[in-house]
């Protein structure tokens, strides 16, 4: 057996690191709007750090169990079964800003749809070891892995969150790629996505604002495009260094969501294009050790577990800051590590604690 003493030290120093900035963002993207919603300028920030303290716990749980031990079939159909009923229950709750993507105890909220990515590469991880030799077996192999992706991504739909649901489908088809299957395969699939995204796009008339402003947010400045203005606005006065810890304005009541979807123009305004800069460097780098450490790991599960879990974390850092810079529409994603939000701090963690803990039996 391996010996599970070379984690990837680096790659551990790079997660806590972003989860100290994020905290330190939080408070400071956060105050004001607490103390006007919930009576208290250190309400989101507390209810962060008990998400990190949690996350923290996991991640070292993760790190102290041998990732092979998941590689069977009671813990990955577990995983998938749970994932579903979490994703169908969430649809029967009260929604929250017309949405039903949150289940709420004890003050705390929690997205299934989380939860339902890492099962998805969980699932994915052990069915590509299992089929190894025959990955291009339609009936087999490619049907069971395309049936769990739109599976989860139909449940995720629903809630409605459009953006989740297509990370989950990028990130599951681009481990069946690099797992050996053949190209023929995803230009059907494709073909079929493409008329299922048009679709999911044009019959929300909500979602067609988002399209107009993204093309020409001039044009509605105090309705659509109101966001993204003022999103890119904190991005201009930050400058090369920024106006300082703290002293940003647009998270005043200007910037919808300003410690959750937008926190990185936050970033941008106070720490100016070197602070933003510094975090862009901070995710690639996540992305090679994360990738180095799937590329050394001894198994295929491994293999793909750890790299799975790298791009999924990754692909969502990319969408959030192409969001704020408005390079894409504007979508609800958070910023891994970063934005509040308990559900994915929680389990970017834990999907960190499973990839350091593949580097660990590094070969």
């Amino acid at each position: 057996m391996a010996k599970k003493l070379a984690t990837d030290r680096a790659l551990f120093a790079a997660c806590v690191t972003l989860l100290g900035l994020g905290l330190v963002m939080v408070w400071s993207a956060s105050s004001a709007t607490a103390q006007e919603q919930y009576g208290s300028a250190y309400a989101l920030v507390i209810r962060q750090t008990i998400a990190a303290v949690v996350g923290l716990g996991l991640l070292f749980a993760a790190l102290r169990i041998d990732y092979r031990s998941l590689n069977r079939p009671q813990v990955i159909y577990g995983a998938v079964l749970v994932a579903t009923l979490m994703l169908i229950a969430v649809l029967f709750l009260p929604p929250v800003n017309d949405a039903r993507r949150w289940v709420r105890v004890l003050g705390f909220s929690f997205q299934p749809s989380e939860f339902a990515k890492l099962s998805a590469i969980l699932f994915l991880a052990y069915h590509v070891h299992r089929k190894s030799e025959r990955i291009n077996d339609l009936l087999t192999s490619i049907f069971p892995a395309g049936l769990l992706l739109a599976w989860f991504a139909f449940l995720v739909y629903l809630e409605p969150d459009l953006g989740t649901a297509a990370t989950i489908v990028f990130v599951g088809g681009t481990i069946l790629f690099l797992a050996g299957v053949r190209l023929r395969y995803f230009t059907a699939a494709g073909m079929i996505g493409l008329v299922w995204l048009a679709r999911a796009v044009f019959e929300m008339s909500y979602r067609r604002e988002r399209i107009g402003a993204f093309l020409n947010p001039d044009a509605d400045a105090l309705g659509s495009g109101y966001q993204i203005l003022q999103s890119l606005i904190a991005l201009g006065t930050g400058g090369l260094s920024g106006v300082g810890l703290m002293e940003g304005r647009q998270k005043l009541f200007y910037l919808p969501y300003p410690a959750s979807d937008f926190i990185f123009a936050v970033i941008g305004e106070e720490l100016g294009l070197i602070g933003t800069l510094a975090l862009v460097v901070a995710f690639l780098f996540v992305l090679w050790r994360g990738f180095r450490a799937a590329w050394n790991a001894p198994d295929t599960f491994g293999r793909f577990l750890a790299g799975g879990l790298t791009l999924a974390i990754v692909l969502q850092a990319l969408v959030n800051l192409s969001v704020v810079t408005g390079i894409v529409p504007t979508k609800g994603i958070p910023l891994p590590f970063i934005s509040a939000g308990g559900s994915s701090l929680v389990l970017t963690l834990v999907a960190m604690g499973l990839v350091l803990n593949v580097s660990q039996h590094a070969d």
